[in-house]
């Protein structure tokens, strides 16, 4: 089992299993495999295209290996497509129907961008662009506030569909003003950290407002390599400020990279389809990194965000549309 994190007074498990890139066809054996190894906190997503098969692997996990629902922290996400207020709690029924779950643990707006609505019908999960079969397929912006969507994912919760809400991608402006209209705050913010991107100030904001942070791709360019939105050589992992850390501690240079995100107050998610490797990752909780080796490490920050829309956006969905700054 992993330690814990307080999050609007339940526990979340601070090491989580990020299911976004597991294949469709690996979903369930990852998800009943993680499970039983010691996983109980999971990160899932319409757009990663497999919670139906996230969901046959929860099945497998409760009929199969001891665990009960309430022992699972399961979070799911609100995708671009549905920020229209109509249209938020149709798409949490999709995710927990696809789950085969009553209830999420937390529910997070993917992304603060607001796509035009694709139906269930027509494609799901609907992605980036609008109309594939277009002339010129591209993404296209619905003019949606970001406060009608909040509003309608405080109705989620009042209606006992998810017990916490949140944010991923949000910059400290979205959250100054995310924080002067929320009737329930956000007990989450989500975003992509390591130690070439630190987000110090955000973090600290966070904490100001008592937002817990989560970290997604903890091990930076790893899983965007495949994508060609990095390269080998922006790998953290052969760093030597972390190759030193790990040969001093004998634990593996990505074991020195989570314990950081975890000791600096920060849960963290991460990606792998290997038994071996889950192992790994849970294997975080019985040694601390010295104050010179979490200063070193930190001092490795270069700002080198690997998911920005400003980037793939445009080169990939047709539409220049940064969200930071």
């Amino acid at each position: 089992m992993t330690k814990a994190v307080i999050v609007g007074g339940q526990p979340m498990p601070s090491m989580g299993l990020g299911l976004w890139k597991i294949d469709r066809n690996e979903a369930a054996r990852v998800v009943s495999e993680a499970i039983e190894i010691g996983f109980r906190h999971l990160d899932s997503a319409p757009d990663y295209g497999n919670e139906d098969e996230v969901g046959r692997g929860i099945a497998y996990a409760i009929t199969s290996n001891g665990c009960r629902r309430e022992d699972l922290w399961i979070t799911s996400k609100l995708w671009n497509t549905f920020h229209r207020p109509k249209h938020v709690r149709p798409a949490c029924e999709r995710s927990l129907r696809d789950l085969g779950v009553n209830y999420l643990d937390l529910y997070l707006i993917h992304f603060p961008i607001a796509l035009k609505f694709v139906p269930f019908a027509r494609r799901y999960p609907p992605g980036w662009i609008f109309d594939p079969e277009a002339t010129e397929p591209k993404m296209e912006i619905d003019r949606v506030p970001l406060s009608d969507t909040w509003r309608a994912m405080e109705e989620l919760v009042e209606a006992g569909l998810v017990h916490q809400i949140g944010i991923c991608n949000y910059s400290s402006g979205l959250l100054n003003d995310l924080m002067a209209y929320a009737r329930i705050k956000p007990s989450v913010l989500q975003i992509e950290s390591h130690p070439f991107l630190t987000q110090e100030r955000l973090l600290r904001l966070a904490a100001s407002y008592g937002i817990k942070i989560t970290a997604y791709s903890p091990l930076g360019a790893s899983s965007y390599v495949s994508l060609g939105m990095a390269a080998v050589e922006d790998s953290v992992l052969t760093h030597p400020v972390v190759t030193a850390a790990a040969k001093r501690t004998g634990r593996t240079a990505a074991q020195i990279v989570l314990r950081w995100g975890l000791q600096r107050g920060t849960s963290v998610i991460a990606k792998t389809n290997r038994a071996e490797r889950l192992k790994e990752n849970l294997a975080l909780f019985d040694f601390e990194l010295e104050p010179e080796d979490m200063s070193a490490i930190s001092g490795l920050n270069r700002n080198r965000r690997f998911n920005d829309p400003a980037v793939f956006c445009e080169q990939a969905f047709g539409r220049f549309y940064p969200i930071y700054d």
